[in-house]
């Protein structure tokens, strides 16, 4: 008997606004709504109703994005009201995540077609308010829910609760990894981000949405002496600034995930197979370590090296996190790695930056004639995930 197999038959993503930039006004159930809508209008031949599943990342879920934005979604996008839906949280690996259970239900028999992605609106992320009386709050304190560490367990170690960007510069510290050498990653981000879409790179996979046509990160003007100007942004004297760090974003991706009987059926030329994938978890403040654990152990899993890898897609939350991973896994080909910039550059929208890797790791996989990539991302509370997409020639 054949074991079944998971394939990514099609993607589609909005272009990653900026922090209360263009997509800023569009709630994230809206975002969500409109990406499974094209989708579905990109698959035409495709009868929705045969959809098994809706399975959407989201990091937040505090605000417009609460009561399960997968269904919310769903049911905004016009799909038939008996298609479920299912949000999760893995932080900045829910999108990896909403991939690994889709491709799990499909290869498991338990599904036939899935919808997998992620969203985020950080942009609309609200002010959260503790709830300390049965009626209203006591003189209350307001937290923002955009990203990191509120409403903290006091019980948590002192420094498992740290900043994640200061987590990430303590572990580059150790490493001895200096502030040029992740400004000047910072800077190829921005470069290799530009080169690709003057390249047209994304044009059949990225769908304008409420004016915005590009990714709005992506700052073509950087350069080393502006990236060395900026100040410290987590510490005194640290070497992570915004530079160098992920920007905050709002961006959907969503993506069809299906098995060869429907891939046959439907005549679909698909983007890549979803082979394997690895989580893994470490102490909460070593979370840029933990990608490492999860490649090693990916790789394991299948048999490989690091050689046997085309393409790498690292997620840039931080360009000391990449460095770090570069660092204690010197044999990957850093000419192989974030090829078409990274997220320092494109954008993190938090629950949907973990799909994004994956697609563009098995569109370059696409565009080199085939081969097997991995796609990984470091995640908050000392968590990593890695998956591996093979792309036949």
């Amino acid at each position: 008997m054949t074991t079944p197999e998971a394939f990514i038959a099609s993607a589609v993503r909005t272009p990653f606004g900026k922090y209360f930039g263009g997509l800023s006004k569009v709630r994230p159930d809206d975002l969500l709504g409109f990406t499974i809508s094209a989708l579905m209008e990109r698959n035409a031949n495709i009868d929705p109703s045969r959809i098994d599943d809706v399975i959407i990342g989201d990091s937040n879920g505090a605000g417009e994005d609460n009561r399960n934005v997968a269904r919310m979604g769903a049911l905004l996008a016009g799909l038939p009201n008996s298609v479920p839906g299912v949000t999760l949280n893995r932080l900045c690996g829910s999108g990896a995540e909403s991939f690994i259970q889709g491709a799990r239900a499909v290869k498991s028999g338990d599904a036939n077609l899935i919808i997998s992605g992620g969203v985020e609106s950080m942009s609309r992320a609200p002010w959260i308010v503790e709830r300390t009386n049965k009626l209203e709050p006591v003189d209350p304190k307001f937290h923002q829910s955009t990203v990191g560490w509120r409403m903290t367990n006091p019980r948590m170690l002192a420094n498992w609760t740290v900043s994640l960007g200061r987590c990430s510069e303590l572990v580059a510290e150790r490493l001895g990894i200096s502030r040029t050498e992740q400004d000047a990653w910072s800077l190829r981000s921005h470069e290799l981000a530009d080169a690709a879409w003057n390249k047209g790179l994304h044009d059949d996979w990225v769908v304008p949405f409420n004016s915005v046509t590009k990714d709005e990160s992506i700052r073509p003007d950087s350069t080393l002496e502006s990236l060395a100007n900026l100040q410290s942004a987590f510490s005194p004297n640290g070497a992570g600034t915004a530079g160098n760090s992920s920007p905050l974003n709002d961006g959907c991706v969503t993506a069809l995930i299906t098995n060869s009987a429907l891939i046959n059926e439907y005549e679909i030329q698909p983007i890549g197979k979803i082979l394997a994938s690895q989580v893994t978890a470490t102490d909460p403040d070593q979370f840029t370590l933990a990608p490492v654990k999860a490649i090693h152990l990916l790789l394991a899993k299948l048999g490989l090296n690091t050689s046997d890898i085309a393409i790498w897609e690292i997620n840039e939350a931080f360009a000391s996190m990449v460095l770090t991973v570069l660092h204690e896994i010197p044999e990957i080909d850093v000419n192989r790695v974030n090829v078409n910039g990274g997220a320092i550059a494109i954008g993190h929208p938090v629950g949907a930056s973990a799909s994004r890797v994956i697609i563009d790791c098995a569109r370059e996989l696409k565009r080199r004639g085939g081969g097997i990539g991995i796609a990984a991302a470091c995640i908050g509370v000392g968590l990593g995930v890695a998956v591996a997409i093979e792309v036949s020639a």
